[in-house]
């Protein structure tokens, strides 16, 4: 008995597991939405379809589950691209069902004709043209398989004609849903085993790979006396419980755990694709673990590489590990890690210059206050700093930023999909000013489809993060100031809860009152603009940057500028 393609398609991705399609509706995408009115999976009416990608991939990393996204011709799908970019980065299983306009009419240059498989090939692991009613059925199956086992994008685009033709295939293609469980050979697990047993001051570097491993690495690390530092990534599955927890290095981690990885004589890193060469150490002997044997020494050299799942090979590990019973590179590790947490812990915790509102204060005292299984999605840049180094995750917790592909405007639109997915939970969005406004317009988008994001606006005029960039290269910031309008008052507009905030004084029942609002509301904060991100360690030509800058900014007749910047970080 024959059946429309498009229904064929949405059936198929309804026995993925997809429960939420995002996307907005139109001409070549209107009769696969009418079958996803008629099936369980909901359809997420965004106002950008760039906010949708980013809340497709949300959801589904999050959940691990297949998420779908849908557009239009020519434009519309055309929008999705950078989401799927920050989808392919992060290892997020989504499918986007790319419409096309009439197969008869491809290759005329007919009015929204867009060759995507060329647009999208770089993105994706799966993209490809259903080309006939029959091939239907095998190819959706084959782009939500690629997609689910390579947890990554893939596009399956659809000519309007062929999504409303018949198709009479019934040759019974189904998606296969498999968790396996991958784990070095026991000759590769001996030869790690007698680099780590040789070693004398060793050091774990855990990323988003140990996700699932938390009781693994600290046993681990328990044996091998072995400090324990973390990337960004890392940070929701490691920070924890963990006694032997020392930080995060890198460009945004402290003293510690960066003076632990570059001095050790043996570092185990431990699904971690961290990109900045320089936070590696020269002479250390690497022993690499990661589920994508590409990534083995693709940053730095490394003694010994595997493939394998970080819970199944450190299970399989710790029994060849001869126990330690100290080590004064642990102990000293340790203090020095307690000592910079606290300081930089009272330094988080004061006020501005005249009662000025720091950013970073505004992440402790959410820290504090939120819920204890909140979820935190924080745009690029200055905000996603402060999430990332004062927002302490518990086990519960999750946060998320665009950390491997750096784009602005992620925040709003990941959480809208983790909200999406998870009605009932807390969802936090930190917004810079600069990546809010770039897709305000999907405020509409928590009050159409009803979903009680807390949105804080963090706004310092600029891009703060940008010219921070621009100081450490000698120039007084260009082209970075921001002349934005009342959000507080923009959100009552839109149908949102709605609030300012620019003194400390009120911060804390600021915030109160907002979390505590039914339904979405957004909670413009004022912050201190002078605020600068200090990494760990500074080498020679920022500083001389900064030096620069700050002869620049006296001659420019803007040494007031100096003097505030002086008195918030130093």
């Amino acid at each position: 008995m024959a059946e429309k393609v498009a229904k064929v398609i949405i059936d198929t991705l309804e026995a993925a597991g997809v429960r939420n399609c995002y996307g907005i509706v139109g001409d070549t995408l209107n009769v696969i939405a009418g079958y996803i009115d008629r099936s369980s999976i909901d359809w997420v009416h965004m106002r950008h379809e760039e906010a949708g990608a980013f809340a497709a991939q949300a959801e589904a990393q999050l959940m691990g589950r297949l998420t779908a996204m849908a557009g239009t011709c020519g434009p519309g799908s055309l929008h999705f691209i950078n989401g799927l970019y920050e989808a392919h980065r992060n290892r997020a299983p989504v499918i986007l069902l790319a419409t096309q306009v009439l197969s008869t009419e491809l290759g005329f240059h007919f009015i929204q004709e867009v060759d995507f498989k060329s647009v999208f090939r770089d993105c994706s692991v799966f993209c490809d043209m259903i080309y006939s009613p029959e091939q239907a059925l095998r190819k959706t199956v084959l782009a939500c398989q690629t997609a689910i086992a390579k947890r990554r994008p893939a596009v399956l685009i659809i000519p309007v004609d062929i999504a409303t033709a018949d198709t009479h295939d019934t040759t019974p293609f189904a998606v296969q849903v498999t968790h396996p469980v991958v784990r070095p050979s026991d000759a590769e697990l001996d030869l790690m085993a007698k680099v780590l047993n040789a070693g004398d001051k060793i050091a774990i570097y855990g990323g988003s790979g140990c996700e699932g491993a938390h009781d693994e690495v600290v046993a681990v690390a328990d044996a091998l006396r072995a400090p324990v530092a973390y990337t960004s990534r890392g940070k929701d599955f490691l920070q924890h419980d963990n006694p032997h927890g020392i930080g995060l290095t890198g460009l945004l981690g402290n003293e510690a755990a960066y003076g632990a990885v570059m001095s050790c004589d043996t570092l185990l890193l431990l699904g971690a694709d961290f990109a900045w060469r320089q936070f590696y150490p020269n002479k250390a002997n690497i022993v690499q673990v990661d589920i994508e044997s590409v990534n083995l020494g693709q940053r730095h050299p490394v003694t010994v590489g595997v493939t394998g799942d970080i819970k199944p090979t450190l299970e399989a590990l710790l029994p060849r590990l001869k126990p330690r019973k100290a080590s004064h590179f642990y102990d000293r590790t340790l203090e020095h890690y307690r000592k910079v947490a606290a300081h930089h812990q009272a330094a988080a915790e004061k006020p501005g210059p005249q009662q000025a509102i720091p950013g970073k204060l505004v992440a402790t005292v959410l820290d504090r206050v939120a819920a204890e299984d909140a979820v935190f999605c924080a745009d690029d840049g200055t905000v996603g700093v402060w999430m990332i180094r004062h927002i302490r995750s518990n086990g519960k917790r999750r946060t998320f930023a665009s950390l491997l592909h750096g784009t602005m405007a992620s925040g709003l639109g990941s959480a809208l999909g983790i909200q999406k997915a998870q009605p009932q939970r807390q969802v936090i969005t930190l917004a810079g000013d600069g990546g809010f406004a770039m897709l305000m317009g999907d405020l509409l988008t928590c009050v159409q489809e009803n979903l009680p994001v807390k949105i804080a606006v963090f706004d310092n005029g600029k891009l703060g993060f940008v010219e921070i960039e621009q100081k450490t290269e000698g120039m007084v910031g260009l082209y970075t100031d921001l002349k934005n309008p009342d959000f507080g008052a923009l959100a009552k507009v839109c149908g949102l809860w709605g609030e300012k905030v620019d003194k400390v004084d009120r911060l804390e029942g600021a915030i109160a009152d907002w979390l505590a609002a039914p339904g979405p509301a957004l909670l413009h904060i004022k912050v201190e603009p002078m605020e600068l991100v200090m990494p760990p360690h500074t080498e020679l030509k920022p500083a001389i940057g900064m030096a620069l800058y700050a002869a620049n900014a006296i001659l420019q007749g803007r040494g007031g500028e100096l003097v505030e910047m002086i008195e918030e970080n130093l």
